[in-house]
């Protein structure tokens, strides 16, 4: 057997292999030999089929086979031991003219197209600057989280006129062009929330109502064409939503009102524990802590954003982007050329950031632990219980649930790629120049727009 190597440029290559019949005959005898063993063929009994029958039979297919996996283990080897770094896999160079007998005399010549990675360079130094901010919870955020809180652990009420933040149980009718009720038209009872309504002067017909009130709603106006919310308020498709073009009648059946909990100890104390916190200042500062440290989250993902953009935009590396093409399109073969043609900039992009953070990874020896795999599992997880309830999950349940959570391989897959980026951008951290900034949440989410 004889592989070798072309290049074609710096990106590109071709692998030639070259199989003889002394390098598959006794591959292809023993896989014959285990296959009569095998066989269960009328007229013979089981294991006893002449193996001479099993190859006239079955010999073309046996061959393909074996050829397939010797090429396959050529390759890889041929990769392995020469540490030719690739992009994507090898592409099969088809060609008609080459024609086989697959007769076991055969001498066959396979070529594989190969997609090199380009070398790199990629250079911190304290000269690269980055700004880290430190946000702070604004008056206005903060009392919007409170309250949110507050209403979290509050009681329903029904008061007899609604209020901008109520919700209306009512009876939504169709409309036809006159005004009239549409017979046969949509009809159903639902919940209109008002702090969902985002034309103020819709909403204003909409408070003050009492029970068997009756007003007309136009709800794309009412709900700028949110589908999502008509379609759930009206109980049809989202694509029916969007389409619908109909006013409606609402009658009023009843006004709900989430009233928010009172500050005291009870209410603390289903928070936080039994005396946590025991007043209003301690309520504040807990909410304002938890609030500012999902602020400062975000805060460090505007910094990896900065980061990220840095390196993509001053690292030079060019692709064999021909050849990713023709791959893509090999290994998806749904894939269409215009959502290929509008795909691949981004492809190519996180391409490039993969190998930017594999050089980082590898020229400073940085490791990646399944404990850190573990842990930051487990934060993701604790952060999406608390957004339901501030209390905290007793340890050992989380910790159970992170265990769960990271079985599945797409999970513990995405977890490993975000702690090899939080990795990378330690390092970073730890080489270039980071300037630290205090800024108000209000302020901070205009940079993000």
């Amino acid at each position: 057997m004889n592989i070798t190597q072309e290049k074609i440029n710096d990106l590109n290559a071709v692998v030639k292999i070259k199989i003889a019949p002394e390098d598959y005959t006794e591959k292809v005898d023993k896989s014959i030999k285990e296959q009569a063993k095998k066989a269960t063929l009328p007229g013979f009994r089981k294991g006893m089929v002449p193996a001479a029958h099993i190859k006239k039979m079955y010999g073309r297919s046996i061959l393909v086979e074996e050829i397939n996996n010797l090429l396959s283990e050529t390759l890889n080897k041929h990769l392995t031991d020469n540490k030719v770094e690739i992009l994507g896999q090898p592409l099969p160079v088809m060609d008609d003219t080459k024609e086989f007998k697959w007769d076991n005399t055969d001498e066959f010549e396979f070529d594989y197209e190969l997609g090199l990675a380009p070398a790199i360079d990629v250079n911190i130094t304290s000269k690269d600057k980055f700004t880290q901010y430190d946000v702070k919870a604004d008056a206005e955020t903060l009392a919007a989280r409170i309250k949110n809180i507050r209403k979290s652990y509050g009681k329903m009420t029904n008061p007899e006129v609604s209020a901008e933040e109520d919700v209306l149980y009512a009876e939504i009718a169709q409309l036809s062009a006159d005004g009239s009720v549409f017979e046969g038209g949509i009809n159903h009872t639902g919940s209109i929330r008002l702090d969902q309504v985002t034309d103020k002067k819709i909403l204003k017909t909409l408070v003050g109502l009492k029970k068997d009130d009756v007003v007309e709603l136009d709800v794309q106006k009412a709900f700028d064409k949110n589908e999502v919310i008509i379609a759930k308020l009206l109980n049809i498709s989202e694509e029916d939503a969007k389409d619908l073009k109909s006013k409606f009648q609402v009658t009023v059946k009843n006004v709900n009102r989430l009233e928010e909990a009172d500050l005291n100890q009870e209410f603390f104390d289903k928070l936080f524990g039994a005396g946590t916190v025991t007043d209003e200042a301690g309520f504040t500062a807990k909410i304002t802590e938890e609030v500012e440290s999902m602020f400062n989250q975000d805060a460090d993902r505007k910094l990896q954003n900065d980061m990220y953009t840095k390196l993509i935009d001053s690292v030079k590396i060019e692709l064999p982007d021909e050849f990713l093409r023709r791959w893509l399109k090999a290994t998806n073969e749904k894939l269409t050329d215009a959502e290929l043609a509008e795909g691949y900039d981004d492809f190519a992009k996180n391409l490039k950031w993969t190998l930017i953070e594999n050089k980082l990874i590898k020229d400073n020896n940085i490791e990646i632990k399944y404990e850190d795999v573990f842990q930051t599992a487990k934060q993701r997880l604790d952060a999406q219980f608390r957004m339901y309830s501030p209390a905290p999950m007793p340890e050992d349940q989380l910790a159970q649930y992170t265990a769960t959570f990271l079985k599945e391989k797409d999970n513990a897959n995405r977890i490993f790629d975000e702690v090899k980026a939080i990795k990378v951008f330690e390092h970073i951290k730890s080489v270039a120049t980071i300037d630290q900034k205090e800024i108000a949440y209000n302020k901070f989410v205009d940079l993000l727009k």
